[in-house]
């Protein structure tokens, strides 16, 4: 209430529902099908986080009423135009505000510029241009719209803010499709409270009518409310997901470095150094050069090779992440072979994996590496480790050692980087010979991080047991091989 008693037109974002309090959990039930009971087991690579949830409000109404520490306001470069969103600042702000703006000289496309909030509620006022879009300039229009929401978050976090209040950046006036423009703006907040969450306490979407439906709709992919919802939801990301920050990926824009500059792709190595000499030119300093400093090139002329390589690797291992983000999985998702679990004592992330469910004979071993590569890919992005179960399996779960070599030689290199431990539960001889024989002539970098673990017991000196879900036949045959050991400890599901 204002002093005259009449009701503020201000809205304060503590009095606003948050994104979860409306939600109703669907429980699964006995009428579903096995496939749709093991993709629960499935993560996406926004899972769900009650934390995160707790943060985000969606809004239909004007930001410019928004009683938050700042929001934002989408304009264009001169910082002068007449969009509603930006109409309504003006008018709640005050003639103050545009004397301010005058002073910040402009704002490039994703920049984010900051001023007073002069007579509105909000103290800041974020300033920020989105990109014009047209079909044949997509990629550049997405990186500009994510440079928008990042550079707005950046800039709250520097000046620690306690609540935004997010327009819809993307006007009608700039042409930028709401739907694509969605999905940018939801990763990308996402993504940084991932990261930066104890920085802000609330993100408030403000939006219209018109746009309140498209955010209903892409929300849960992004910001799922339960388990069930982020399974349910998981279909429905695109194949581009951006990357650990939300920002657009684009292989094609990587700089390719090649072997020999000049020459075509094909050109033989054998033709030695002199032939490269030609392409650099006859002048006598190319000549001198060639003799003065050929040991040097040579080893540049390696590190360039090896380069080139990597590079290759990564365009290899981004082809198979967008086939496995456009293939359907759910029968490899049934097997419940590979699913995610808590976390260690050092709070590294447990992958589980079942070796007796596996049945190598009877499933297609390519969808299985698309399946794995699904999975693991924004798992394997910080640490984590593996708990592969050798538990009662057979000659019909063995995996060939050329599909594990496959599945060493496809993956990114952070999968390898950041696995720190591998757990072998439940090995038999013949197995450990195989694993000495696989690590020592085929991935040598896997062997120091294997752990032959006998028992239960064993394991969770590593990791706790209410950090790990079990499958029942597991607990079996380690309770009538090592003796009851646990005997509190609660069965999960059968996997």
């Amino acid at each position: 209430m204002d002093p005259l008693g009449a009701p503020s037109q201000f809205v304060d974002v503590d009095s606003l529902p948050g994104w979860s309090d409306a939600y109703e959990p669907k429980q699964l039930d006995c009428h579903q099908s096995p496939v749709e009971k093991a993709q629960v087991d499935v993560r996406s690579p926004f899972p769900y986080r009650k934390d995160i949830n707790e943060k985000i409000i969606l809004w239909k109404g004007d930001v410019a009423l928004l009683n938050c520490t700042a929001i934002v306001n989408t304009s264009n470069e001169t910082l002068t135009d007449k969009n509603p969103v930006s109409e309504s600042i003006f008018m709640h702000a005050g003639p103050d505000l545009k004397d301010e703006l005058q002073k910040l000289k402009g704002c490039r496309t994703g920049e984010a510029k900051l001023t007073k909030g002069f007579n509105l509620a909000a103290r800041f006022i974020i300033h920020t241009v989105g990109p014009k879009y047209k079909s044949r300039y997509r990629t550049a229009a997405e990186s500009s719209l994510y440079s928008c929401y990042r550079n707005v978050l950046q800039l709250a976090k520097e000046q620690a803010m306690c609540s935004v209040g997010f327009c819809v950046i993307n006007t009608l006036k700039r042409c930028y499709p709401l739907e694509d423009a969605t999905h940018i703006a939801l990763r990308t907040v996402r993504r940084f409270l991932e990261v930066h969450g104890e920085t802000l306490e609330k993100v408030v979407f403000a939006v219209s009518e018109l746009e309140e439906a498209t955010y209903q709709k892409l929300l849960p992919l992004y910001f799922p409310r339960s388990l069930e919802e982020e399974v349910q939801s998981l279909p429905y990301l695109p194949a581009d997901i951006g990357n650990a920050e939300g920002e657009p990926v684009v292989p094609e824009r990587q700089i390719r470095i090649t072997e020999k500059p000049g020459l075509p792709d094909d050109a033989s190595d054998e033709e030695g150094l002199e032939a490269d000499l030609s392409f650099i030119g006859s002048h006598a300093f190319a000549r001198m050069e060639g003799d003065v400093d050929k040991q040097r090139r040579l080893i540049l002329q390696g590190q360039l090779s090896e380069a080139a390589l990597q590079k290759q690797h990564q365009r290899n291992y981004n082809r198979w992440l967008c086939q496995a983000r456009a293939e359907d999985l759910s029968d490899i998702a049934s097997l419940k072979a590979l699913y995610q679990t808590g976390v260690d004592n050092c709070g590294r992330t447990v992958m589980v994996v079942v070796g007796r469910n596996i049945p190598v004979t009877l499933i297609d071993m390519e969808k299985a590496l698309l399946y794995f590569i699904h999975v693991m890919d924004h798992i394997a992005v910080k640490e984590y480790v593996l708990v592969y179960f050798h538990t009662l399996t057979n000659d019909y779960n063995q995996l060939d050692s050329n599909f594990l070599k496959k599945l060493y030689d496809v993956v990114d290199a952070k999968y390898k980087r950041n696995l720190k431990a591998l757990y072998f539960v439940h090995p038999t001889f013949r197995s450990k010979v195989s694993a000495w024989f696989f690590t020592t002539f085929t991935v040598s970098g896997l062997k120091d991080k294997i752990h032959y673990v006998e028992s239960l017991q064993q394991l969770f000196t590593a990791i706790p047991p209410e950090q790990i879900d079990l499958p029942p036949f597991v607990l079996e045959y380690d309770a009538r091989e090592n003796g009851p050991y646990y005997s509190s400890y609660p069965p999960s599901p059968d996997l």
